[in-house]
């Protein structure tokens, strides 16, 4: 069992949890996620590791309420236990060599994107960061963000707060400036990873896209999390888990993994009424 150290609702469908597990804590890196269950009948659902604290011994899990398992957990609360806790898990995020970096991060994917722009800021790296939200409702973690950038812009598609307009905006306008960047990495839904490569392709500029939106059992035995690469000209097939989930943005077929996607959204809609429904009038 795990206890769940603090709680903190970052806007109305996204929570931050401080899980205790040591000895994950003393391994994992950005870029890596863990496995839980809620408890004994839950499934196991994939999260990305948002920041550990080595000396408390505790794990940081940043989740967006969508379904089943996302509800149930945001019924537990501090000083309350869940069943399990395993990791770190996937290869953590490439640093080496790279001293001039761009994390565009997209919706609850910035819980993702944030560790990695810490690690870059820790380990002196030039990091200009661009995050976007659908509105200043749902943003989250502009303050930590602003910590660890040397350059921070905000986006919000319907002008509801800083500038309006997605991320490709100010990527465009920082790569026609003549910014070089050793590599742009992104993280968010699949659709703004797409048109993040198409807007770096054209600067020639490495694009490292994190496929962590697409996992859903987190060992390869789903099949869930397939994706097709093209590789020396090859199509080759690779999954979100056990290869990455950091990949070569010029190598995904993103039009697959979205058609992919789509293929479990009734049912994930279904799943978390039926939560709604079993936590209904508790608090």
């Amino acid at each position: 069992m795990y206890k769940i150290v603090t709680k903190k609702r970052l806007n109305p469908t996204v929570t931050q949890m401080e899980i205790e597990a040591p000895l994950v804590a003393a391994k994992a890196l950005p870029g890596q996620f863990i496995i839980l269950r809620v408890d004994e009948e839950g499934e196991r659902i994939p999260l990305t590791v948002a920041g550990t604290d080595k000396e408390k011994g505790t794990v940081k899990i940043i989740f967006q309420i969508v379904g089943r398992t996302t509800e149930k957990l945001n019924h537990k609360n501090e000083g309350e236990f869940i069943q399990d806790f395993a990791g770190p898990l996937g290869a953590a995020t490439h640093t080496d060599g790279i001293k001039k970096v761009c994390i565009v991060g997209g919706g609850v994917g910035c819980a993702i994107a944030m560790p990695v722009a810490q690690e870059f800021h820790r380990l002196g790296a030039g990091v200009t960061s661009i995050i976007g939200f659908r509105s200043k409702e749902l943003l989250i973690l502009e303050d930590e963000f602003r910590a660890c950038s040397d350059k921070l812009v905000v986006m919000t598609d319907d002008g509801s707060y800083a500038r309006q307009g997605n991320v490709t905006v100010p990527l465009k306008e920082f790569l026609e400036a003549g910014e070089k960047f050793d590599m742009i990495i992104t993280i968010g839904p699949l659709i703004m990873m797409k048109f993040v490569v198409a807007a770096a392709k054209p600067f020639d500029v490495p694009v490292t896209a994190s496929m962590n939106p697409i996992m859903i059992d987190g060992t390869g035995m789903c099949g869930g999390c397939r994706l097709t690469l093209t590789q020396d000209g090859k199509k080759v097939t690779k999954f979100a888990c056990v290869d990455g989930p950091d990949f070569n943005g010029y190598e995904i077929d993103f039009d697959e993994a979205m058609s992919r996607g789509r293929m479990y959204v009734e049912y994930e809609h279904r799943a978390y009424e039926d939560a709604c429904n079993l936590f209904k009038g508790v608090k």
